[in-house]
């Protein structure tokens, strides 16, 4: 019955009515047919006159995609709520009239119509997997369990805002590198494909002979300009296939993320955010109750690199077997001594959920200044590049000009 109730589709209505008084009011009401919105209204003593669709204004509310910082923002809100005593069914009532993002609105409203059809939180998150991982409805569940679930939504909103953060870090060191090799190639395809012929038809018409340098960057001019379409393809074709490559083979992810955190200066940073999200993970599901084998069995899903997912999931097998985390650890390779120590500290005192969210703290600060570091260094390498590539082409276009000069 309320997987039924959930496909029904609610909608914002505007009314127009008269109260007891007969005096003339309005307002809106949601609900999923104008019939109910009606009988809504008399229910509340107000004789309806009027009931329609509630039209799309240019700044209403819109259906775009709900984004992992907004489920963030959603965890955050539930948690405050449920601790202020605002039962689970009106809480979800006040968020989901609360956003401005129309498909948000719609999760929020069917959760809220399957938990009054009787379903727990986890098990309606659960029905909607795209949004909510399994990392976040199982410890939503030992909430429930334990009758904490507030405390529960604070960690789980702490941890989202972390992992966020953390991503974000991520691609803007991705970004920078991506930007230089972008910029390099478009000065240089505007400057060989619009630029070099205008002086290789004025060179023509003087007849002389052209330096070696001048004759190869016109020759790289008419390649541009005859075949750019099979370099867009070729460029295009070989990174369709190694995302396509690195879905389908695991032995092409693993070899590829391999290389990746090999780069110089980037592979550090990933290598650091990795075992930031790491930590953030392990601590976040150990200190919700989570037994040790099976929060790294989840940790090793949430890594976001297949080397560290077959690290993790070695180490889960490890611990399984008696071994200690640090060491299970250790045999990795992966992981810095600062790292094991403090993981060791923590079994030891019975604070591993503590440790390790000091050891992601502390590796969220070093990605953050790494990332600093990366931009402050490109922007002065971003200049040399552009400057070499101008520089070059300029060159090689005045040599023939300075050659005629000398003649004359």
């Amino acid at each position: 019955m309320a997987t039924r109730a959930a496909t029904v589709k609610q909608v914002t209505y505007v009314w127009v009515g008269r109260d007891k008084r007969g005096a003339r009011i309005k307002g809106e009401l949601t609900g999923s047919n104008p019939a109910l919105i009606r009988a809504e209204l008399r229910r509340q003593g107000i004789y309806p006159l009027k009931v329609r669709k509630k039209p799309a204004g240019i700044f209403s509310a819109r259906k775009r995609p709900v984004k992992p910082k907004d489920i963030a923002i959603f965890s955050r809100q539930l948690a405050t709520m449920l601790n202020a005593g605002v039962p689970l069914v009106q809480a979800l009532e006040i968020i989901s009239e609360g956003q401005v993002n129309l498909t948000a609105r719609e999760l929020y409203r069917d959760i809220k119509t399957e938990i009054e059809g009787g379903t727990t939180l986890a098990d309606s998150l659960e029905k909607h997997p795209k949004y909510f991982d399994e990392l976040y409805c199982g410890l939503v569940r030992a909430g429930e369990a334990a009758g904490v679930l507030d405390d529960l939504l604070e960690k789980i909103a702490t941890y989202k805002e972390k992992i966020e953060s953390i991503k974000g870090k991520i691609k803007k060191a991705m970004f920078y590198p991506a930007i230089v090799i972008t910029v390099a190639i478009l000065v240089t395809a505007i400057l060989l494909i619009y630029v070099v012929p205008t002086f290789d038809s004025l060179f023509r018409s003087f007849g002389a002979e052209l330096p070696a340098f001048t004759l190869l960057v016109i020759s790289a001019s008419d390649f541009m300009q005859a075949y750019w379409w099979i370099i867009a393809l070729i460029v295009g074709g070989t990174i369709y296939g190694l995302v396509q490559a690195q879905k389908r083979s695991k032995k092409f992810a693993h070899t590829l993320d391999r290389i990746v955190l090999q780069i110089p200066v980037v592979g550090a940073i990933l290598h650091k955010a990795t075992i930031a999200r790491f930590a953030r993970t392990l601590a976040t599901t150990f200190a919700a109750g989570v037994p040790l084998v099976e929060a790294l069995e989840t940790v090793a899903a949430t890594t976001g690199n297949a080397v560290y997912t077959d690290a993790v999931l070695r180490i889960r097998d490890d611990v399984a077997t008696g071994h200690q985390l640090q060491l299970a650890m250790r045999q990795t390779g992966l992981f810095p001594h600062m790292v094991m120590q403090m993981t060791a500290i923590g079994e030891e005192a019975g604070k591993l959920d503590e440790m390790l969210n000091k050891v992601a703290d502390f590796y969220d600060e070093e990605v953050d200044n790494a990332v600093d570091a990366l931009s402050s260094m490109l922007e002065p390498f971003v200049m040399v590049l552009i400057g070499v590539i101008v520089g070059g082409i300029v060159i090689a276009m005045y040599l023939p000009v300075f050659k005629l000069g000398s003649v004359i």
